[in-house]
């Protein structure tokens, strides 16, 4: 008794790849087939490279905001003094950092500062932040301590003043300068309140991968910057670093039972949400345009496939004449048009890995081609195009587009299978 082949038996891929090396003149791969394949390579591609820059845009970009920025900001709502004003300092800033500091979870607690002064240089002026924190936990900012292109020395910070190198490039600074910090809210007399100038020697620049700030920050010893800003004996905030940023809604409630009552939040969340929301949304939006995009590159492979099929008739009513089933005539011409969307898929995430791994002279060429200018920093925070290649978006692209092609494949298939032999056979 006979027993059926099973599925994809080595026939039926011999009689596939016999069709697939067959010339054009033979009835063989059509220019369709040839442009599905070419479209299905750079769709993948597309998809994979905009993954992938995707991934590295927000990883940039969280990671310049958490290496330079506080997670959490604690503040006070602010009491009513004697004038009637309301007086939002801290009073008890280093009791309330030290409690703070012991809730799990918590890397450091650093009582701040703040203000915002005009810094001048050499008939240069520039509005900047000052930021007032101590020697010893300016070393526990990432994007400051630890910036690769700094300059100086920041054992030294006690002695001067730590400036943004966009700061630095605006008035024409370096390690050794003076800088003079200008604020209108200065030293109270008789007659009102005049505007303080102090001069400080420039001590460490640092490049924290923010253009913002970059561009705006400075930092000030804690003693120096209370004294500036007539915060004597007191603090504006403390600065809250946590293991977990991702996490860290989850440590609001313990950080504010640790504060006690009249004491709020702002994590950095609150402060880039929006941002970050904008640009999942941008990221689900462009994955979607661009899975269209592998579609239409994937229903060429039902045209080329098609015209193989009429070319083929004759074949297929010899090979159901001589016993084959219409699974087997199927499986066939399925095996022809998944191999195009095997191979496209393939050469796009070949493709794409290099654009990713490679984007820095990629960019570079493109920025030397066009004149330079392409990547403005002051619009889009970070100062050059980022690409992180992830596992899971390789995967979710490479999945996509062999699904999107075995899907489509099925209904030529189908239908070289269900042609009638007799039919095929007709006139030959």
């Amino acid at each position: 008794m006979a027993t059926t082949p099973p599925p994809f038996s080595r026939f039926e891929w011999i009689i596939a790849w016999r069709y697939l090396r067959a010339r054009k003149a033979e009835g063989g791969v059509s220019v369709m087939t040839w442009i599905s394949l070419i479209g299905i390579t750079l769709a993948v591609f597309a998809l994979i490279a905009t993954l992938a820059v995707r991934s590295g845009f927000r990883s940039e970009f969280v990671g310049t905001i958490l290496g330079a920025n506080a997670h959490v900001t604690l503040y006070s709502y602010g009491q009513v003094n004697e004038a009637g004003a309301v007086d939002r300092t801290l009073q008890d800033f280093q009791a309330l950092a030290d409690q703070v500091a012991a809730v799990p979870g918590v890397i450091r607690a650093a009582p701040l500062v703040k203000g915002q002064v005009m810094a001048n240089s050499r008939q240069r002026n520039a509005g900047v932040e000052v930021f007032g924190i101590s020697a010893a936990d300016i070393l526990g900012i990432p994007g400051v301590a630890q910036s690769k292109e700094a300059i100086g020395d920041l054992a030294r910070f006690g002695e001067g003043i730590a400036i943004g190198s966009g700061v630095a490039r605006e008035l024409g600074l370096s390690v050794g300068d003076k800088i003079k910090l200008i604020s209108p809210n200065g030293v109270k007399t008789a007659f009102g309140t005049s505007p303080r100038v102090n001069a400080y020697e420039v001590v460490y620049v640092f490049t924290a991968g923010r253009w913002d700030i970059d561009r705006t920050r400075v930092y000030l010893p804690f003693a120096e910057a209370q004294s500036f800003f007539n915060r004597e004996g007191v603090a504006d905030e403390i600065e809250i670093m946590v293991q977990d940023p991702e996490n860290v809604d989850r440590l609001v409630p313990s950080i504010l039972v640790a504060a006690g009552g009249g004491a709020g939040v702002w994590t950095w969340r609150d402060a880039s949400g929006g941002f970050l929301r904008a640009l999942e949304v941008e990221d689900n939006v462009m994955f979607i345009i661009l899975s269209i995009l592998v579609l239409i590159a994937a229903m060429n492979i039902v045209s080329g496939l098609i015209m193989l099929v009429k070319n083929k008739g004759r074949d297929i009513g010899i090979l159901r004449t001589i016993g084959l089933s219409e699974g087997s005539v199927m499986r066939v011409f399925f095996i022809c048009g998944a191999f195009t969307g095997v191979l496209g898929t393939v050469f796009g995430v070949v493709l794409g890995c290099l654009f990713a791994l490679y984007i820095d002279p990629i960019f570079s060429f493109v920025n030397y081609v066009m004149g330079g200018g392409v990547w403005d920093p002051s619009i889009r925070g970070i100062y050059a195009l980022p690409a992180e290649l992830r596992l899971a978006d390789v995967l979710s692209a490479t999945g996509l587009s062999l699904g999107l092609s075995f899907f489509v494949t099925i209904f030529p298939a189908r239908r070289a299978a269900r042609l009638n032999p007799v039919e095929a056979l007709r006139y030959e």
